[in-house]
């Protein structure tokens, strides 16, 4: 008995130091990220939104069900993502839902979600040689209190295999529940202008626009109708927002209102311009008999670009790489719709990789105007361009369906890319610096704080399209149901000129994502089937065969 008590002793002492290390490790508990891209560190941005979290925020996921491979990845990414905001903070709740549990019908899921806003996804599944299509819903739904947001999960790619959407899905993981939670977890501070008064877009075609931007900042119209009785007055209250937005002018400006648009800038303000130099619509294409006469359109704001280094030039451009127009062939119930290349509608790409651009979809333009940058001490981003393959067109000039019938001559599209969206930032110098001023106002500016302005030479960027009076979801074609990126752009210009940073650093984070070659794994499915039965059993077997060995060697003896 006495031989035992060292072994009892030892294992007390072993059992001792084990629920030691237990409690030890439950008070200083560490998760340690190994992977070479850090995709499983959360950000100081994503961490400063989690940390505002006091009570209990509910996240339902609807990512459950069976997937093809690679939309099982975007599940198990985005699992191991909430538990690591889980692990932070543990008022971070999520459950995972399948939408058709229990046998619903997709027709009226997919309807009910529709309603909310959130559409579902519609993939082609290949298995076996066969291709199938699928319905599945990746989105999730936060809820906080008596607030409820939306965060879409799945980006939309033209031309994308799927393998590349959910690669890009995967990067924005993070930039979309942070996103969300910072909707309800975070109160609204800055104010943004609506500007009114100059011709601008009716409510109904910004009204997708302005309503995502209330999620984050308050808005309200404003009109500078009276610059002329009251300069001082208007400037002062338009001091009071800190960014203002012109959605598509058509009226010129006064001297006086420039002025006061100046000192706006001057006193650091930010300015987002998405302004037209051609006066051209495709409606007037369809009431015109298949044609229609482009014009410049002169808004008075030459010199104003001009003395911030960048000049809108009133020609077109026109790029291979572009949206449809769709045309109706035949009437009543036996109309057919169908796209026609249309190169009057860039679809741009961006030649930086600056966050408000990042990882975003194509941008679609209509009829826009390359902007020259001219040499100055400002610093000066191209955001968004044409392609390679793009050419331009002086004013002004008939445009005619009828170019739709006829072979384009690609080797005139030489002119190389063109700008069409341009960030300046800096110390301005204002526009009236060393001229007469066309009104007074107490103690005006020469140079600006640090600052900036966001010039798009095209209004149709901000707007979106109505169904039966409805105003459907800005960059969203109801004609070819593609999502373009205009709306992710907007906001994250937005986001940037009102310098929330934080939430865009997010997507410049680049994730490795490795997906099976479904080709070559067609091709060897058979033989890896027969290699996974197989070398099992002969594994087995060989143990088999030596524990009998062994056995018998020691018996014989």
């Amino acid at each position: 008995m006495k031989k035992n008590h060292p072994n009892i002793f030892r294992a007390l002492i072993l059992f001792a130091i084990l629920i030691f290390l237990n409690v030890v490790s439950y008070q200083f508990y560490e998760r340690f990220d190994l992977t070479a891209d850090n995709r499983y560190t959360l950000s100081p941005a994503a961490i400063s939104i989690l940390e505002k979290a006091e009570s209990p925020v509910v996240i339902d996921v609807f990512l459950e069900g069976e997937f093809p491979p690679e939309f099982r990845r975007l599940q198990q990414e985005t699992r191991q993502l909430l538990e690591e905001f889980s692990t932070y903070n543990p008022h971070i709740e999520f459950n995972f839902t399948d939408p058709l549990e229990g046998g619903g019908n997709a027709r009226q899921v997919a309807t009910s979600f529709y309603q909310m806003g959130m559409t579902p996804a519609r993939i082609n599944v290949a298995e076996n040689g066969r291709t199938s299509e699928a319905i599945i819903f990746p989105w999730a739904i936060a809820n906080h209190g008596n607030k409820t947001v939306s965060i879409p999960l799945l980006k939309n790619q033209l031309g994308a295999t799927t393998e590349e959407r959910v690669r890009s899905s995967v990067q924005n993981l993070e930039y979309a529940f942070a996103d969300g939670l910072s909707k309800l977890l975070e109160p609204r501070k800055k104010k943004v202008a609506v500007m009114r008064g100059n011709g601008e877009l009716k409510d109904a075609y910004i009204a997708d626009f302005v309503k995502s931007i209330q999620e984050y900042y308050f808005t309200a119209p404003f009109t500078l109708d009276s610059v002329a009785v009251d300069a001082q007055g208007t400037l002062d209250q338009l001091r009071e927002y800190d960014l203002i937005i012109e959605a598509k002018p058509t009226e010129p400006y006064t001297e006086a209102e420039k002025y006061v648009l100046d000192q706006y800038l001057m006193g650091g303000g930010k300015q987002l311009w998405l302004v037209e130099h051609v006066a051209m619509e495709t409606d007037s294409l369809f009431s015109g008999a298949g044609s229609a006469i482009a014009l410049p359109r002169d808004l008075n704001l030459t010199d104003y670009f001009f003395k911030y280094g960048l000049r809108v030039n009133p020609v077109l451009v026109q790029d291979i790489y572009s949206a449809p127009i769709v045309l109706a062939s035949g009437s009543g119930n036996n109309a057919e719709f169908n796209p026609y290349p249309w190169f009057y509608y860039p679809l741009t790409l961006s030649p930086s990789d600056h966050p408000v651009v990042n990882n975003i979809e194509a941008v679609r333009f209509e009829y826009a105007s390359p902007i020259d940058t001219l040499k100055n001490d400002l610093q000066k981003t191209v955001l968004l361009a044409s392609s390679p393959n793009s050419k331009l067109e002086g004013l002004p000039r008939e445009i005619s369906l009828d170019i739709l019938d006829r072979e384009p001559d690609l080797d005139a599209y030489n002119e190389g890319e063109q700008a069409l969206a341009v960030l300046v930032e800096g110390r301005f110098t204002s526009v009236y610096q060393n001229r007469v001023k066309p009104v007074q106002i107490r103690e005006p500016r020469e140079v600006s704080e640090k600052t900036g302005i966001l010039v798009i030479s095209d209004g149709d960027v901000v707007k979106n399209q109505l169904q039966r009076g409805e105003p459907l979801a800005l960059g969203y074609d109801r004609y070819t149901g593609t999502s373009y990126g205009n709306k992710e752009f907007l906001m994250n210009a937005v986001n940037y000129l009102l310098d929330d940073t934080g939430l865009l650093d997010l997507r410049s984070k680049e994730i490795s994502i490795a997906f099976l070659d479904l080709e070559r794994t067609e091709e060897k499915r058979t033989f890896w089937q027969v290699m996974n039965l197989v070398i099992p059993l002969v594994i087995l077997g060989i143990f088999a065969m030596l524990l009998l060995y062994f056995r018998r060697k020691k018996y014989i003896r």
